[in-house]
Order: C-alpha cells, then sequence, then structure tokens
C-alpha cells in the first residue's frame, strides 16, 4: 500500500488505514503499540506506513465505526459468506455485508461517494489496475 500511495499521492489519492482487532485478535495491543508492532513485527523490517492510520476500533458489529457503516451500505459485498475464518471473528451481530477479513479495500471518489470495494485476498496490482480504470474515466 505504501507504494501505491506515493505512486497516486500527486493524483489526490489518498490512503486511509483503519485498524482493528476483529480479525483473529491479530491487533490486541494499547493504540501507542500498533506502530512499533508495524515497523518491528508484522510485517517488520522497518516498515513505516506513509498513509494516514486511523485508532483501532470495530469494523463490523453492534459497535462499527460510522464510516463502515455507510461504505459497507454503499457497496455490495464482496464474497458469499465469512468462509473459515468465523471462529476467529469477534463481533455481533454478524452480517452478509461485514467486512470479511484484514485488508479488504474500498475505493472512495473525491465527492466522497464510495465507487467499489475488494474482497481482502485481492492483491495490490488488481487493485492498482482498478484505480486506474476509475482515474481514467473522470
Amino acid at each position: 500500500m505504501n507504494a501505491l500511495q506515493e505512486e497516486l499521492r500527486d493524483c489526490g489519492f489518498i490512503i486511509l488505514g483503519f485498524p482493528s482487532n476483529q480479525f483473529g485478535k491479530q491487533e490486541p495491543g494499547a493504540p501507542a503499540e500498533i506502530l512499533p508492532g508495524l515497523k518491528y513485527v508484522r510485517p517488520g523490517k522497518g516498515f513505516v506506513p506513509n498513509f494516514q492510520l486511523f485508532s483501532k476500533d470495530d469494523v463490523n458489529g453492534e459497535n462499527e465505526q460510522g464510516v463502515y457503516t455507510f461504505l459497507k451500505n454503499s457497496c455490495s459485498p464482496v464474497g458469499g459468506d465469512l468462509g473459515d475464518h468465523v471462529g476467529r471473528l469477534f463481533w455481533e451481530p454478524m452480517r452478509i455485508s461485514d467486512i470479511k477479513w484484514n485488508f479488504e479495500k474500498f475505493l472512495v471518489g473525491p465527492d466522497g461517494k464510495p465507487i467499489m470495494r475488494w474482497h481482502p485476498s485481492i492483491e495490490v496490482p488488481e487493485v492498482r489496475a482498478d484505480i486506474y480504470k476509475h482515474l481514467v474515466s473522470e
């Protein structure tokens, strides 16, 4: 995502990251531990995001952030179900429109309207190609 942010920055493109502990409890630390965890643990090797990270919060369930309620209501769900992660998902109630796992992505236009949504398994090159298609069509 760092490379994509750098590549598209001059086009006004901005990546926003929203940490959540709802997927396999993979983000258990306190807010002050998120950036050091990225830098030294996962992915490690000195990684520092060049995009804004918001506070850790819920993206699904009863206490989900309002921005995710808006995004999920604006874009069709990706994938037909929650897959084999069900025992490692930590929220209620579960809905088909929920974020399936870490790294699910949304593209929002400059007018604030959500344009598309990618399943977490979609790799960055495909996301990049979709973004370029959208930039060309404007």
